[in-house]
């Protein structure tokens, strides 16, 4: 007897968060179906960026941006915690243009993962 449907399993998709730095940022170097590319993504593959050393858990993604490829596309800036908090896109910026953070942006950052965390929280309480 044939099977009458399919299985399928579903993931859920991690909520995703723009903060100011990121919008401001994104407005310049990313086309919309670009940054609705990366938000998708990271929905799906909230762990896919390299963790940055000294910042508190936040992760770089290298992407690929209009045709240019992973070496001259943008590295997006995120922070994710757990399943239960959103992702937070802090900022982004062309590889052209930097090569890293500094360390003071990277301690800046630290300070920043822990302030989300406890304001989550706060709000969860």
């Amino acid at each position: 007897m044939p099977e009458l449907f399919q299985w399928i399993t579903l993931l859920p998709m991690q909520t995703v968060a723009e903060l100011p730095e990121y919008i401001r940022t994104a407005d310049k170097l990313l086309s919309a179906e670009e940054r609705q590319d990366i938000i998708r993504y990271l929905a799906e593959h909230p762990k896919d960026g390299d963790l940055m050393e000294g910042t508190g858990g936040v992760r770089k993604l290298r992407w690929r941006r209009g045709g240019q490829g992973k070496s001259g596309g943008v590295r997006v800036i995120y922070y994710f915690h757990d399943d239960a908090m959103p992702l937070y896109l802090l900022t982004l910026f062309a590889k052209g243009d930097r090569a890293n953070l500094s360390k003071a942006e990277r301690n800046e950052l630290a300070g920043l993962t822990t302030l989300l965390v406890k304001a989550w929280r706060g709000k969860r309480a």
